[in-house]
């Protein structure tokens, strides 16, 4: 293939990190090995940038950096977090109509905020413009709102407003219609993306490993006699470990079964107390945050990771699960029911919580009872991740996009 040029958005990018800055720096990594790349980042990113570049040079990739005045004013809340990114959008525009002068970039790419309610002004340029992975459509099933507190109604109130406002800004409308493709993370952002003008849309997760995060591990770990369930994440209401807990409580278990939690949040207050009403708490482990080499080690030491989250437009925790040869047991909606398959893991319906939380207590005593389930669906996963899942892969899946498109300007 022809090397292009190609100028790559990315608000987040940064080594050595997961989430948004993760997808960044991942993203443009593997893309450099296949063309030059050209990336519009944030000057916070640039110490880290600027370091992992000393020790690994990348031939083909330049690193641009720019914020708006008054950035530490912006940094002040989560609401002027999201101005900021929106106005750092038009900044973006107007110093790439500045290098088209000079450079004839073959495409342009908007990496991250992996969000599809807000715009790139990019797509005004007159090249041709590769929109994602985006996400943000999921929405939490109303059934499932009976059991949030008043706080966290408002949350989701607040958010699928403004999932309302976003999607009638003309600039995201503008966004959608100019886009020669767009990648959505999940089925619901795939909707919502065609609803508001997108021609061309595929559903792509955003998340990817490294070949040396998904070396096969020892099967040493699973021959462990003490049956162990594990959760990752930030303990927010909708990340639905509150029906992680009712399953585990449910599921016939021997007396020595574990269930640990990893995380730390707002609910850990709610979470500790619902463990100790169901008369678990002995069984309940709370473990803190961990360095990711950690996090990683204690996959391989559980039965299967438990992953109810209402509305995840990714799940790292999901594909890192499967990189270590731990199944998934997740819910039917979202980023993990794209990335999980019937081989790999458990894929329970959403339609209501008593619903759910049986259907979750039936997989977990799945687990108890066939020894060798676990052992298949591991490997199963392990296999699904390097197949699908490697920055390489993806890296060579937009190389041949970008082939396509290019050729059409």
């Amino acid at each position: 293939m022809a090397r292009l040029k190609i100028l790559v958005s990315a608000y987040a990018c940064r080594p050595g990190m997961g989430s948004e800055p993760g997808v960044g720096w991942n993203v443009v990594k593997a893309l450099a090995k296949h063309h030059d790349i050209w990336v519009f980042t944030r000057p916070d990113n640039r110490p880290a940038l600027e370091a992992e570049l000393a020790k690994n040079p990348i031939n083909g990739l330049h690193c641009i950096y720019f914020d708006l005045l008054g950035v530490k004013f912006w940094e002040r809340s989560l609401y002027a977090v999201h101005l900021n990114y929106y106005l750092w959008q038009i900044q973006a525009y107007l110093i790439a109509r500045q290098f088209l002068q000079q450079i004839d970039f073959d495409i342009i790419h908007h990496v991250t905020y992996v969000r599809y309610s807000s715009p790139s002004f990019l797509a005004l340029l007159p090249v041709p413009f590769v929109w994602g992975p985006v996400g943000g459509g999921e929405v939490a099933p109303k059934t499932f709102w009976q059991n949030f507190d008043l706080r966290s109604k408002f949350y989701e109130t607040l958010r699928n407003f403004a999932r309302f406002l976003g999607e009638y800004d003309p600039f995201v409308r503008m966004t959608a219609r100019r886009s020669c493709i767009a990648y959505a993370t999940t089925e619901a952002t795939a909707h919502r993306l065609k609803a508001i003008g997108c021609r061309n849309v595929k559903v792509l997760s955003q998340v990817g490993l490294s070949p040396e995060e998904i070396t096969p591990v020892s099967d040493a770990p699973m021959n462990q006699p003490l049956m162990r369930f594990i959760s990752v994440g930030r303990f927010l209401h909708w990340k639905g470990f509150h029906l992680g807990l009712a399953a585990f409580a449910q599921a016939t278990l021997p007396s020595d079964a574990e269930y640990w939690l990893v995380g730390e949040g707002p609910e850990e207050v709610r979470l500790r107390t619902l463990a100790t009403e169901l008369g678990i708490a002995a069984q309940v482990q709370f473990l803190k945050q961990m360095p990711r080499s950690e996090l990683l080690s204690l996959y391989s030491q559980c039965l299967a990771l438990i992953h109810p989250s209402l509305h995840d437009s990714g799940g790292f925790v999901c594909v890192e699960a499967m990189a270590m040869g731990c199944p998934v047991i997740c819910l039917d909606i979202g980023g993990p029911a794209v990335q999980v398959t019937a081989e790999t893991g458990f894929k329970v319906a959403a339609h209501a919580p008593d619903q759910a939380i049986t259907e979750l207590a039936h997989v977990l005593t799945r687990f108890a009872n066939e020894p060798d389930l676990r052992t298949q669906m591991g490997q199963a996963g392990q296999q699904h991740v390097q197949q699908f899942y490697q920055w390489e892969t993806k890296a060579a899946l937009f190389s041949q996009v970008y082939q396509d498109y290019a050729v059409k300007k």
